[in-house]
């Protein structure tokens, strides 16, 4: 076995497992949703928002903390400005299970979650006083404070809002030191649209550009270099194979079909696994692909600079021969995706994170092809069915989105599994990251990069060939699903939803009009005169 044929497989098994662990969806960070199964009422018929609550400690300003607002009660106040600063007092008894026993002047007051109603302890709260009640609970994680059906008294006119069991003991703390402690709680609104999308998807259409021409190119020189050898060589026909074959991998049918099994089954298995080891597991993965991404971009680019050292070799044992401009660039990549992998929590790690990956979707598409329009549309057709399902279906049969729980990495203590490109976002008060899998980019750059081939080996003009229209169908596509997603209050969308119908779609209808579907469909590159059938041509017509 080669070295490329090597490097091949090793990029082919990082991406199979990168595309089936990927969640294939677009999603705007975390935020807190309606539940649709929490009924509303008056009284009772709030939405569900992220709350800020600010703290001061004997006047200086100290640690800030995020709870979710109930669904009874006042609305919180949206601006800072608006937010007044209230001194914070422990309830006694701490759950307010029944009326304190002592009266607050306007004070915002802090309980336990103990095991009565939500509603009640805030009726306490407010009877006894206080301006707003924070119920810390009993978990880490956050709970939706919701009313329950028979209840009617809920006329609250204080803001509740729930903490989670690490910040409450945070708070308590302060408390305890004899400290005067005040708090200020507001919900800022997200923005429409966040600057991070428009980079997100300026990454994701460039990486497509930048594979669909690497590998259009690659395919004209192989396509060059197997007419040369015909000219020279036209009684040695039966033997002769097209060059740069072996580190090309075409997709059949199959292939795309069994796409939607294999890849539901590894979801589960990530679902069910899904854990600090098991993320570390795909953290390596990762930079095994990464690695082998950034290495052959990195010498494909270097090697018309450095073309001796590209085109020198030495043989090394299992691997083959090797370039000394591929010995060379290999401790740098393998330097590169270490140092991510052990400072992947810092804020700045995105960008190494992005790197590894645009270099690993560009070397694939690379390397994995589709010889025909019909591979292309039972893969995107597969694909499209996958993605819906799991990330809406699966609500029914799993109770949530298996597809947003693998994204956001829930119960693995990581933010997110690493087979994402992501970017933060910069104007959102609350953070968070606008994310998109890889397998929204892969699956349709395969269709994408196959259109720009076809295009030059017909030698097609820019407008008169299929990749810009596909390039752009793809684009737009793209950007409905960032529309979708703000119009649907952040909640993670399935992009192949509207990429795939877009991108096929648009390839399909061209295809027809024009009159080459037939060979889109069936042989997926147009038919070329063979060089010697050629040269017998213009003898004969001298």
């Amino acid at each position: 076995m080669d070295f490329h044929r090597f490097c091949s497989l090793i990029c082919l098994w990082a991406a199979l497992l990168v595309l089936l662990s990927s969640s294939n969806r677009v999603t705007a960070g975390d935020i807190v949703h309606d539940d649709d199964l929490a009924p509303k009422k008056p009284g009772c018929e709030n939405d569900f928002v992220l709350v800020k609550v600010q703290t001061w400690i004997d006047g200086v300003e100290d640690e800030e903390f995020v709870g979710v607002g109930a669904r009874f009660g006042r609305p919180i106040v949206s601006k800072e400005k608006n937010a007044n600063q209230t001194h914070l007092a422990l309830s006694d008894p701490q759950d307010c299970c029944s009326a304190p026993k002592k009266k607050f002047a306007g004070d915002v007051l802090m309980v336990d979650r103990g095991n009565c109603k939500f509603t009640a302890k805030a009726n306490y709260a407010e009877a006894a006083g206080a301006s707003a009640v924070l119920i810390i609970n009993n978990q880490k994680e956050l709970y939706k404070m919701v009313c329950e059906p028979d209840e009617t008294d809920l006329d609250i006119k204080i803001p509740a809002v729930m903490l989670p069991q690490d910040a409450g003991a945070t708070l308590e703390k302060m408390l305890s030191n004899g400290s005067s402690v005040s708090v200020q709680l507001y919900s800022p609104r997200r923005p429409v649209v966040d600057i991070a999308e428009v980079f997100l998807w300026l990454m994701a259409v460039g990486t497509i550009l930048c594979a669909s021409y690497w590998s259009a190119w690659s395919a004209r020189e192989a396509a060059i270099e197997q007419d040369k050898l015909l000219k020279d060589a036209t009684d040695e026909l039966p033997n002769i194979k097209s060059t740069g074959g072996s580190s090309v991998v075409d997709i059949n049918t199959m292939s795309a079909v069994m796409f939607v099994v294999v890849a539901s089954c590894f979801l589960i298995l990530i679902y069910k696994l899904m854990s600090f080891w098991f993320i570390e597991l795909l953290v390596v993965i990762f930079c095994i692909g990464g690695v082998e991404g950034l290495q052959t971009c990195l010498v494909a680019l270097l090697s018309r600079r450095f073309k001796q050292a590209g085109e020198s070799f030495i043989k090394v044992p299992i691997l083959g021969a090797i370039s000394y401009l591929t010995l060379a660039v290999a401790p740098f990549c393998i330097a590169f995706a270490v140092v991510w992998a052990v400072y992947r929590e810092v804020s700045f790690a995105w960008i190494g994170q992005d790197i590894l990956g645009i270099a690993l979707i560009i070397t694939v598409l690379q390397i994995v092809r589709i010889p025909n329009l019909k591979v292309g549309t039972v893969l995107l057709g597969c694909a499209f069915i996958y993605d819906i399902f799991w990330v809406f279906i699966s609500k029914t049969l799993f109770k949530e989105s298996v597809m947003i729980v693998v994204a956001r990495g829930d119960r693995s203590g990581e933010d997110g599994i690493p087979m994402l490109l992501k970017i933060p976002r910069l104007f959102d008060p609350w953070g968070g990251y606008s994310i998109i899998g890889f397998g929204d980019i892969l699956l349709p750059g395969l269709v994408v990069a196959f259109s720009l081939r076809y295009d030059w080996l017909a030698n097609k003009s820019l407008r008169a060939g299929y990749f810009l229209w596909a390039m752009l169908a793809y684009g737009l596509g793209l950007l409905i699903t960032y529309v979708a997603l703000n119009l649907m209050d952040g909640h993670g969308q399935p992009a192949l939803l509207y990429i795939v119908p877009f991108t096929l779609g648009t390839f399909l209808a061209l295809g027809r009009k024009r009159g080459d579907l037939n060979i889109l469909w069936t042989r997926g590159e147009p038919e070329r005169v063979c060089p010697h059938v050629r040269l017998e041509s213009t003898q004969e017509s001298l």
